[in-house]
């Protein structure tokens, strides 16, 4: 049998009221007309939710279908898996998104149908100077004080907020309350899970000129109010000098390279999600035969030999794979 190779995938898009043009006029994705593209999946098995191979012998192949046929191949160490289990995406946020909570997987198993909890992290990759996150309640703010702000509409005098700056990594376990702000173009690394539960959406009208759903009592139940205010998170260093580890919990590890000479994915027997943030990165046995550039993202299965990056013009690289 073949070896799945490195795996390159068509991009996904999603228009929501809070999108605008950035993932093509910055990350130069192919969008089409309109000022609402607010997502781009770069990596996704989520029931009709798939990415599509671009390239090589598995081109046009979902990634459902790899999962179930070459499940040892791309999981490794890790298999069986019955889906991919983790969800990356690049966002413009051109205004505001809702302020959302995500369940965790026990509350997201009891769904119809079921769903993965939803743990995320997020590392900005643009910035406005005002632009803001909001993370987090801020301290002495429990589920009856909360609940008096919603009521009134101004959740967000609870939450956290602070000014990120490009190369801020924001971790966000699941239970806590957060929204991306205006101005912002933000990549994104999370479980496979497209459950959302809505506090508050600034009191905005969508395309169709109604409000969109809110689902306060839901996300009241599963917040977790012990989290209190979230900040960046403070990179670790690893036996690499230009590899920092930015987030390590028990859905997903999370690291940057930042590197101007080649350098090897060792085969671990695990796969890694690869997202180029800047310059570019050329990966050996690429099937298109060209680097990542920025905003482009690559999987490496586990099942493979060492896989040498080659980075260009000081590259920039982000690092996803399971613990």
């Amino acid at each position: 049998m073949s070896s799945l190779g490195p795996l390159r995938f068509v991009p996904m898009f999603r228009r929501y009221v809070w999108g605008g043009r950035k993932l093509g006029t910055f990350l130069g994705k192919p969008i089409g007309e309109g000022e609402d593209y607010a997502e781009s999946w770069e990596v996704v098995d989520h029931g009709e939710d798939q990415s599509i191979v671009a390239a090589g012998p598995s081109a046009g192949a979902p990634l459902g279908q790899l999962v179930r046929e070459r499940g040892g191949d791309l999981f490794g160490r890790h298999a069986p898996l019955p889906q991919f289990p983790l969800l990356f995406k690049y966002l413009d946020a051109q205004r505001d998104l809702s302020v959302q909570v995500h369940p965790d997987d026990a509350r997201a198993a009891l769904l119809s149908p079921p769903d993965f909890g939803k743990t995320e992290a997020w590392v900005i990759v643009a910035a406005e100077p005002e632009s803001w996150i909001y993370a987090g309640l801020k301290r002495g703010f429990d589920r009856a004080a909360l609940a008096r702000e919603v009521s009134q509409g101004a959740s967000e005098l609870s939450l956290h907020r602070f000014h990120p700056q490009v190369g801020d990594c924001v971790f966000i376990p699941a239970g806590a309350v957060h929204a991306i702000g205006s101005g912002l173009v933000v990549a994104e690394i999370q479980q496979s899970s497209d459950t959302t539960w809505r506090l508050h959406d600034w009191n905005r009208l969508d395309a169709s000129g109604r409000p969109r759903p809110l689902h306060v009592e839901a996300a009241l139940e599963a917040i977790d109010y012990s989290l209190g205010p979230l900040s960046p998170a403070r990179p670790a260093p690893t036996e690499r000098p230009h590899v920092s580890r930015l987030v390590e919990c028990d859905k997903f590890v999370l690291d940057r390279w930042t590197f101007n000479s080649s350098d090897f994915i060792d085969d671990d027997n695990r796969f890694h999600i690869l997202s180029v943030l800047a310059g570019e990165v050329a990966i050996s046995g690429d099937p298109t035969g060209r680097a990542l550039s920025a905003g482009e993202t690559a999987l490496l299965p586990a099942v493979r030999d060492a896989t040498e990056l080659i980075p260009r013009q000081g590259a920039i690289m982000l690092d996803a794979y399971l613990p």
